[in-house]
């Protein structure tokens, strides 16, 4: 079965770095789109990057050129470089990948997750 683990989460202050990874497993890697996704306290889950097939990438207005999203396929694992990080990022980050290549702005689009890693930029 399809399983997404994130890790790197982190406490850093603002104008700082982290670099999130996700490991998966139980599926062809190279043949799903992938993504990241955040959710804070009180907020709708909300896109942050999204990697598809052909590898163009799509960003929020709110990351784009801080944020970047790679995968490594020989490691299946899939990463989020964060730089200049601002206290309005602070949220819980989720890795997530699914076959369709449709509506994926939206959390529903999405069939896999992974449990999450907390970022606190303050």
């Amino acid at each position: 079965h399809v399983q997404l683990v994130e890790s790197g989460g982190d406490s850093v202050q603002p104008g700082g770095s982290l670099r999130l990874s996700c490991a998966a497993s139980g599926f062809r890697y190279t043949s799903y789109c992938l993504g990241w996704f955040r959710q804070a306290p009180g907020k709708e889950r909300e896109v942050v990057a999204v990697r598809v097939n052909d590898g163009s990438t799509t960003y929020a207005d709110s990351v784009k050129g801080r944020f970047t999203i790679s995968k490594d396929n020989a490691k299946k694992t899939l990463y989020l470089q964060m730089n200049s990080l601002k206290p309005e990022d602070t949220a819980m980050y989720y890795c997530t990948a699914d076959i369709w290549e449709k509506n994926l702005l939206r959390p529903a689009a999405w069939a896999h997750w992974g449990q999450g890693t907390q970022v606190t930029v303050s």
